[in-house]
């Protein structure tokens, strides 16, 4: 009894932290002298990411993916890991 007890609580912890790493990564590089916060959707979670200016960062957006970035140039989709480019506005995938 007292190993099922403990295998349940193991399985438990497990599923419960691997709903922590969901998460998806890209890294970018905003050519614009501005900052862009847009529209994300993961997971059918609406939530927003800002791309500093005039930098070259990572963001990490909350939740699973893939997810679409809602931008006013159109809609790109990120499954993570992808590098960004910003130019005039416009979010590309290298």
């Amino acid at each position: 009894m007292k190993t099922k007890l403990s295998a349940l609580t193991l399985v438990a912890s497990l599923l419960a932290s691997s709903a922590a790493w969901a998460a998806v990564t890209v890294r970018y590089y905003n050519r614009d002298s501005r900052d862009y916060t847009w529209s994300a959707v993961c997971s059918g979670v609406k939530t927003s990411v800002t791309f500093g200016r005039s930098q070259t960062a990572s963001v990490t957006i909350q939740g699973s993916g893939p997810c679409t970035v809602q931008t006013g140039a159109g809609n790109v989709v990120l499954k993570g890991g992808e590098d960004l480019d910003i130019k005039d506005g416009k979010l590309q995938v290298k």
